[in-house]
């Protein structure tokens, strides 16, 4: 496929790119040039660049500059960028980093997937291969971190929700009101648009992380706290609204009896997954951890690859009619477990928090009893579904 014949398919779906950049003066002349090769439809917000960005970006008058007087952040740059691009009459974004890890060849890809897919309001976000050398471990795990939340916060899996090769519906973004102005922008915009219904996905890209020339404005503590209070508020939308929407239209589509086997009880997964995600989350809701189940037991559910709602179901067996016996069965389990002899009523430990004198008694206690209870519940789930299993599969064969 021929550069020109590229160039014809960016005008006709009518798709510009956005060129983000901060100090990047080691690499923003190689990105600019290569994105040249593919299209002229080109805008760069410079946010502030201290360096010779301003120098560099003065041989290429033809092209669209936004340029701030003061750094504001990528979020506010991307906004900004969208805005013009949406002024001139652009129907769709490619963003690009200007740090040159992003290959401007790969643009073809999106172009592609945009072209094939039949609901025009797709957001695609480019998936880096997080295994090669040249990646961080920080930015493999912070991107494992992402692709968790935001999961939650939207129900689909992607493999890499951090990357800033990404096409956008102008469309979409034109209705939605952001907030944010830093890195979590990336974040922020991608779950709103999920929540419109919009059709996100990853393409594979390639990814060069040079130390030599790279620069990255990513702040750990600020940017990491700033995200993480994002995701909270986002997550607290899911909970109130967005994830009980999805659960009626999911019912609403499959039917209640296809939506208990398939997405409850995980008509796909083996008795013994299943019976593991039961033993996963009675250990949680049974364990002293409280304020911690759920994130607790979503997260180890995830990363054991293990039935996420199955485990979270059964993580609430510490609900709060079912708080005092758990509480009193801990503090029976301690004492045996220790060989000690404590003394307590129930009058008291309700009235005056008296397991606070026995905390360690407690804490032995609460994980002894989440240990027996996983085991036990385990194991029940674990014959329940594998008689149904074998029901299921007799009743193929006939």
């Amino acid at each position: 496929m021929t550069n020109e014949f590229i160039k014809q398919k960016i005008t006709d779906l009518n798709v510009c790119v956005i060129i983000p950049t901060y100090n990047n003066q080691h690499t923003l002349k190689r990105v600019i040039d290569g994105v040249l090769e593919l299209t002229n439809n080109i805008i760069i917000v410079n946010d502030g660049s201290t360096d010779a960005t301003s120098t560099i970006l003065k041989n290429y008058q033809s092209i669209q500059q936004i340029h701030f007087t003061k750094n504001k952040g990528k979020g506010l740059a991307l906004r900004e960028g969208f805005k013009k691009a949406i002024s001139l009459g652009y129907n769709f974004a490619i963003t690009i980093d200007s740090d040159g890890q992003h290959f401007p060849s790969d643009i073809p890809n999106f172009i592609n997937e945009l072209e094939q897919s039949k609901e025009k309001d797709i957001l695609v976000i480019g998936a880096r291969n997080m295994n090669h050398e040249s990646v961080p471990g920080k930015s493999s795990f912070g991107n494992k971190f992402s692709n968790f939340w935001f999961w939650v916060e939207t129900g689909i899996k992607l493999q890499d929700t951090q990357s800033g090769f990404r096409l956008y519906p102008l469309n979409v973004i034109n209705n939605l009101k952001f907030y944010t102005t830093k890195f979590e922008f990336e974040i922020e915009v991608i779950v709103k648009s999920a929540w419109k219904d919009v059709d996100v996905k990853n393409i594979p890209i390639q990814v060069l992380y040079d130390e030599k020339e790279r620069v990255s404005h990513f702040r750990p503590f600020k940017d990491f706290t700033r995200i993480s209070i994002l995701n909270t508020w986002l997550v607290f939308l899911t909970g109130i609204y967005y994830f009980p929407r999805r659960l009626f239209r999911n019912i609403k589509k499959k039917g209640l009896k296809k939506f208990f086997l398939e997405d409850f009880l995980g008509s796909n997964d083996s008795p013994k997954k299943k019976a593991l995600s039961i033993a996963l989350g009675t250990f949680i809701g049974f364990s002293p951890l409280w304020g911690l189940h759920t994130f607790l037991v979503l997260t180890l559910a995830l990363f054991l690859k293990l039935n996420k709602t199955i485990a979270f179901a059964f993580s609430n067996v510490s609900l709060p009619p079912f708080i005092p016996f758990i509480i009193y069965g801990s503090l029976e389990l301690g004492p045996l477990v220790l060989g000690q002899q404590v003394s307590y009523s129930i009058e008291e430990m309700m009235e005056n928090f008296e397991a606070f004198k026995h905390l360690k008694t407690y804490l032995v206690g609460s994980f002894t009893l989440a240990f027996i209870g996983a085991i036990v519940f385990g194991f029940i789930g674990y014959i329940f579904f594998n008689f149904f299993n074998k029901k299921e599969i007799a009743l193929n064969n006939d």
